[in-house]
């Protein structure tokens, strides 16, 4: 029996979370070194003290075990000890008649488990750890193997990956919609890779990148003789050096609308004629393509067919912008800044704080401008820890103000904020702990914390 009780104190000491036991009064009758550690109250501050006068005085916000007793089950709460915020768990411990004998409170400090979770996002933005959460939702084998270097845990592109792995099976033409630098291309890619054209060509033509009266013998090539300059050998077009494959036009919206008219003919006829040409050539070649413009605008100016656009719209993908899928801002973060560290053998990081202020930034450049503003900053920036005054963010002036401070900082001016106000609006502290849920002995700490009068 000694041996036993000799093993139960190791491990009752040896918890890396704090352990608080009180009896069915509420008194308290054991405490590990980790609790002491975490909230810093000495064990004689707890041992044979009822809970109730530790309330009281201000000491604990509430108490978990209090909480426990009153609704005879286990809870979990936001604690203050000392002003220290921790992660309570209250469990009950039964005697043979049924009754509670004990709490067992398990308490963790709450900063820790958020520098934890930070780390724990940093150390997994490899990619292979969302392909593996893109199993969770049940993606097929084929389409994950095809997600080399794309990041998707928001709800949003997760939708997206699935209308993919849909479209990717047939050879219905889709139109990419989304703002610049969304990655309309890197889906395109992805819809090549997962169709069964995937072992023939992937050719990208960017309609806006090339001049109106170039862009036609680039499309359907030319015979020999066409036009004064044109390789005497003629020319095959990049719709022929598609066959077997796919076509992506990007920048749609940019077509001359005469062009429009031959494009339609490929679509409908699975056929072009060479610029100078007089016979049909068949092709065999997937057409997808992208705008970041309103095409049902640009139809109703007349600037572009109707017929073109219904053609092109049989199945429309919106890729949403950065800013609407906020949960891959942080893994496409350390996505990018590992490929930095290992382009440039680099060994950067993120301050905890940066990657939480990049979430709140609008990236009105999206993913191409997260990527060129990480690869600036790996390489200019001296120290090793990418801090928030690094960032060079045009933002309102609210935010700008906040970059000048640290989070603690931020947080204690949104705190002092709101507690001014409602002592202002509910005159007490009674009433004003009260609207703020927290007991008025904590007001009261960090009323004189904060140096509120």
């Amino acid at each position: 029996m000694r041996n036993l009780h000799t093993l139960f104190t190791s491990i009752f000491e040896s918890s890396y979370d704090g352990i608080y036991v009180a009896d069915a009064n509420g008194n308290g009758v054991m405490v590990n070194e980790a609790y002491t550690r975490i909230t810093g109250m000495q064990k004689e501050e707890l041992i044979g003290k009822n809970l109730k006068d530790l309330v009281r005085e201000g000491i604990i916000s509430e108490s978990v075990s209090l909480k426990v007793l009153t609704y005879n089950k286990p809870l979990t709460i936001i604690q203050t000890v000392r002003g220290k915020e921790v992660l309570a768990t209250g469990s009950p411990v039964y005697n043979q008649q049924g009754q509670i004998e004990y709490i067992v409170t398990n308490v963790r400090d709450i900063s820790e488990l958020n520098r934890l979770k930070v780390e724990l996002q940093q150390s997994k933005a490899l990619t292979q750890k969302y392909i593996n959460e893109i199993k969770e939702f049940k993606m097929k084998e084929k389409m994950q193997l095809l997600l080399d270097g794309v990041i998707a845990q928001s709800e949003e592109m997760i939708r997206v990956l699935h209308l993919i792995e849909k479209v990717a099976r047939v050879d219905s033409t889709v139109l990419l919609l989304g703002e610049s630098g969304v990655g309309k291309e890197v889906i395109a890619k992805l819809i090549h890779r997962a169709s069964g054209r995937s072992q023939g060509p992937l050719i990208k033509v960017n309609c806006a990148a090339i001049p109106h009266h170039l862009l036609e013998s680039e499309l359907f090539g030319y015979e020999k003789g066409a036009f004064t300059g044109a390789d005497s050998r003629g020319k095959p077009g990049l719709f022929e050096q598609a066959e077997g494959g796919t076509i992506f036009l990007d920048e749609i919206g940019d077509m001359p609308l005469d062009l429009q008219v031959k494009l339609l003919r490929v679509l409908q006829e699975l056929e072009i004629t060479r610029v100078g040409g007089r016979k049909s050539i068949k092709v065999n070649a997937r057409v997808l393509s992208a705008t970041h413009q309103s095409l049902e605008e640009m139809v109703a100016k007349g600037t572009f067919r109707q017929d073109l656009y219904y053609r092109l719209n049989i199945v429309p993908i919106k890729i949403p912008p950065l800013r609407e899928r906020s949960s891959d801002i942080v893994p496409l973060a350390c996505f990018f800044l590992n490929k930095m560290n290992q382009k440039y053998g680099l060994e950067k990081t993120f301050h905890p704080e940066t990657l939480m202020f990049m979430e709140q930034y609008a990236w009105p450049g999206n993913i191409r401008e997260m990527e060129n503003l990480i690869e600036r900053l790996a390489i200019t920036v001296d120290h090793r820890e990418i801090k928030i005054t690094d960032l060079p963010f045009s933002l309102p002036e609210t935010e700008r103000d906040s970059r000048k401070t640290t989070l603690k900082e931020l947080l204690e001016h949104v705190e002092r904020d709101m507690i001014e106000q409602q002592l202002a609006e509910h005159k007490t502290t009674r009433k004003t702990a009260k609207v703020l849920g927290i007991s008025q002995s904590a007001l009261v700490k960090k009323i004189q914390k904060l140096g509120i009068k």
